[in-house]
């Protein structure tokens, strides 16, 4: 029975974690699901066989936190792109309460268990989120009723877990009379559940002491303290149109360059302030592909910057390699490249090696600064200059989440702005993120370019505040 699951749900083994609901019920079923049919009552027959191979694998698995950030990536979509909860369970990517189109339609709908989304609701559950908690327990709950009786050997709770975990989340959310309502219905299931029946005559109590909620809970919709997400990224799908500027202008662009001379670079302004120009075709598929197989064997969880050190964040959620322009002739002629439209010095220590980034399901950036000041850094290195991203996104479906500085993802093009002003402050205008990738993944590179170094290439103006 579960061979014949998972044979239906992957037909397309190219197109397996294009669908971010394939892609985290993939990794459930090979983190839970799978090891439970191992080691269910019907394997006896084959238990030292089928035990024998899941040892064999059992390393190359994804571990409780790949599911855990996989659920997680599910309540970022979902925030960020307002979907619905029970859209998403029944494999619709549509916003709650709309009636356009659905963001995104996956070549084959793929629906999510009554197991599935009780996984998903209990990692809210267990880090006090209760309003995605409430969500999605909720349609645990609702597509366990539609099951109850029949039992699948995958699975790891049940209507009665979910049942107890949505009445719990009820409670601290400040909804005393559901609670108990759920409770009541736990009872019925279970009826010498001790803990639960205590529970029962709490909540009556409360409610006979005209007790209406909790404080400090989750009592409504985003945006509010529970998904930070929807607030953090919001105000880049409500941007207004850029007014019309005589400076915003496409051209081809040798910059004084000999090496542009022949193939001059497809620029295209997009801002003026900050300045922000985007140089379109910048790297061919192959250079991308070859790149990306460079820096695969060496992609590491990405950090961020804390004091002197580096530490991984739950506001970046991408994995990262840095190649040396010595790891392939590709790499040296993409320096080469940016060289020459920038006019900057890329000679070590004035600039960074490569750095290659892959962001997955539900993969994202929040709203930050790229340059650190030797002021903020207290002496740590000199501050970035500019961030230059060659944005390859090698997947057509990675859309919805390919924003930075609210531009949408354009194949194999490349964004180029300056981080510092020439006096070395910082540009407060640089705000910029990457949204959580919605479909398909999406891969950038980035050349961060130092100050130092750069003094007479771009030399600092007469006037103290420019």
């Amino acid at each position: 029975r579960f061979y014949e699951k998972v044979q239906a749900l992957h037909q397309d083994p190219k197109a397996s974690v294009d669908n971010p609901l394939l892609a985290f019920s993939l990794i459930k079923r090979l983190h839970s699901d799978w090891p439970n049919i191992v080691y269910s009552d019907e394997a006896a027959e084959n238990t030292q066989a089928l035990h024998a191979g899941f040892k064999e694998v059992e390393q190359e698995l994804p571990g409780t936190e790949d599911l855990d950030g996989a659920a997680r990536a599910l309540m970022r979509l979902q925030d960020v792109y307002a979907l619905s909860v029970k859209g998403m369970a029944n494999g619709v990517f549509q916003r709650a309460g709309a009636s356009r189109p659905p963001l995104y339609s996956p070549g084959r709908r793929v629906s999510l268990s009554a197991d599935d989304c009780f996984h998903v609701g209990k990692v809210a559950y267990d880090t006090g989120d209760y309003y995605h908690s409430i969500a999605w327990l909720e349609e645990a709950v609702s597509l366990f009723r539609l099951s109850y009786g029949s039992w699948n050997p995958e699975d790891r709770s049940s209507l009665e877990d979910a049942l107890d975990h949505l009445a719990f989340s009820y409670f601290m959310a400040g909804n005393i009379s559901h609670a108990l309502s759920l409770s009541r219905e736990f009872l019925h299931y279970d009826p010498s559940n001790g803990r639960v029946a205590r529970n029962v005559a709490k909540y009556e109590k409360l409610l006979e002491m005209g007790t209406v909620g909790l404080a400090g809970g989750c009592h409504g919709p985003p945006p509010h303290h529970c998904c930070p997400s929807h607030v953090l990224f919001g105000p880049l799908f409500s941007q207004p149109a850029t007014e019309l500027h005589p400076h915003l202008s496409c051209s081809y662009e040798t910059n004084g360059n000999p090496y542009l001379l022949l193939q001059p670079a497809k620029k295209e302004m997009v801002w003026i302030q900050p300045y922000v120009a985007l140089y379109h075709d910048f790297i061919s598929d192959a250079e991308a592909e070859t790149i990306k197989g460079l820096a695969g064997p060496w992609l590491q969880r990405s950090v961020v910057a804390s004091g002197e050190k580096q530490q991984k964040a739950e506001y970046r959620i991408s994995k990262s390699a840095w190649l040396k322009d010595t790891a392939d002739p590709v790499v040296r002629a993409l320096e080469q490249r940016i060289a020459a439209i920038t006019g900057l010095d890329l000679r070590p220590p004035y600039a960074e090696y490569l750095q290659v980034v892959n962001y997955g399901l539900g993969g994202h950036y929040e709203p930050h600064f790229d340059h650190a000041t030797v002021r903020e850094l207290l002496g740590w290195a000199p501050g970035s200059v500019l961030g230059f991203q060659t944005q390859c996104w090698c997947s057509s479906l990675c859309f919805w989440g390919c924003q930075t500085l609210g531009l949408s993802a354009l194949q194999n093009a490349a964004l180029f702005w300056w981080n510092l002003r020439r006096n070395g402050d910082g540009d407060g205008d640089t705000l910029h993120a990457g949204c959580p990738v919605l479909a398909g993944d999406k891969w950038v590179a980035n050349k961060w370019i130092h100050e130092h170094g750069q003094e007479f290439r771009r030399p600092c103006s007469t006037d103290p505040q420019d």
